[in-house]
């Protein structure tokens, strides 16, 4: 397959490179990186020496020209291989680590210490429709997903079918993160009804069959694990009364597609509308993370049902954006977008829709969802002015 250049630039120092799997980062760093000396705790005969013995890692480095990059994938595998990292840091000013990972839970429950800040923390996202160009299909990333893994495949629905497993297998079960395994797997299918919607962890529970507590900890789970995000209500000087619980995604519409199960009672709209929704969410989430600037992903919903998918607000950042799964634009869609214009006037509106013409509406710009996410680049802000 033809390099893909990202979006994601080295941060000129050491840094963690957390992203779900698949996401390309080793891809990335093997491109970026030719000279570095690769530690890979994937491989079972590296990742038994580094388990028995972190401190091994510094009689490595001994033997190691000064100044040479050095990256060790899944850092997670061995977390206290970060004490001895640290260690080297403070006595070699010019080596320079870059670990990467595709689970934060471990390093959580462990209590290290992620480098007393000495290395950033960067994350790595699916593809950007701008990273593609050409090659991107809005029909085709609502069915299988931007995971540069599922994407390269010649067969992406196989790959996708054996994602959620691979997880599953890698992450879940051989970290011993969960006992009952058979109720984790009805739980990722029962929240993918949670895609793009409030997150009612009782309601999962009742429907999982399992206690409120034990799905409340199955959500941390899925999210340490890059799975999952949750965006929270924006309540920024509120005048009127909000919901309060926040809405959950799947990272990729890809994965969401192949956990939502399907039926005769299922209308492909609603499927469609919610990938369409969080297609838009991974991308404003790749947009933040890559830009570097300090802002944030939030809702807006009010008591009385007035709802805007999407806010990005920062220090010079103030969008708020809604998305429809619609071909045509109906006066009512902007609802949410008039009363949030009417609280926050500073905030910048866009309606994301599939149809093909920009147009305004009650002075609110309205412009396709594939035209919207191709010119959505790190380097420029978010495109909604006419």
């Amino acid at each position: 397959m033809e390099e893909i250049n990202r979006f994601f630039h080295d941060p000129g120092q050491s840094f963690f490179l957390f992203g779900p799997l698949g996401t390309g980062k080793s891809t990335w760093l093997s491109r970026h990186y030719k000279e570095a000396l690769i530690i890979d705790l994937l491989s079972p005969d590296v990742y038994r020496s580094y388990a028995a013995k972190p401190e091994r890692l510094k009689e490595v480095l001994d033997g190691q020209r000064p100044g040479r990059t050095i990256v060790i994938y899944e850092i997670q595998k061995v977390p206290h291989l970060l004490d001895v990292v640290h260690q080297l840091m403070e006595q070699h000013a010019g080596w320079r680590f870059i670990l990467t990972g595709s689970s934060s839970r471990k390093l959580k429950r462990s209590g290290v210490d992620l480098l007393a800040g000495r290395a950033v923390l960067k994350t790595m996202h699916p593809f950007m429709a701008a990273e593609l160009g050409g090659r991107f299909s809005l029909r085709e990333s609502l069915n299988t997903g931007m995971v540069p893994l599922v994407f390269s495949s010649s067969s992406p629905q196989d790959v996708l079918k054996t994602y959620a497993a691979l997880y599953l297998t890698e992450e879940v079960q051989m970290e011993g993160l969960i006992r009952n395994m058979g109720g984790f797997s009805r739980f990722l299918e029962a929240i993918s009804f949670s895609h793009g919607t409030i997150l009612n962890v009782a309601n999962i529970a009742r429907e999982c069959q399992v206690e409120r507590k034990t799905v409340e900890g199955y959500v941390s789970v899925i999210e340490d694990l890059l799975l999952s995000f949750r965006i929270p209500v924006f309540s920024r000087r509120a005048k009127r009364h909000l919901a309060s619980h926040p809405k959950f995604y799947y990272f990729d519409s890809g994965v969401f597609r192949s956990l939502r199960p399907s039926g005769p009672m299922d209308a492909a709209q609603e499927i469609d509308g919610a990938a369409l929704e969080g297609l838009v969410a991974q991308h404003l989430r790749a947009w933040i993370a890559y830009r570097g600037d300090v802002c944030n992903l939030f809702y807006w919903r009010t008591k009385s049902g007035n709802e805007v998918d999407f806010v990005v607000y920062g220090q010079d950042t103030f969008y708020a954006i809604e998305v429809k799964n619609s071909l045509q634009i109906h006066p009512k869609m902007l609802n949410g977008l008039t009363a949030f214009r009417q609280d926050y006037p500073e905030a910048q509106l866009c309606l994301l829709y599939r149809g093909e013409e920009s147009l305004k509406v009650k002075d609110i710009l309205c412009q396709p969802c594939e035209e919207f996410l191709r010119n959505l680049t790190p380097e420029k802000p978010i495109p909604v002015e006419a």
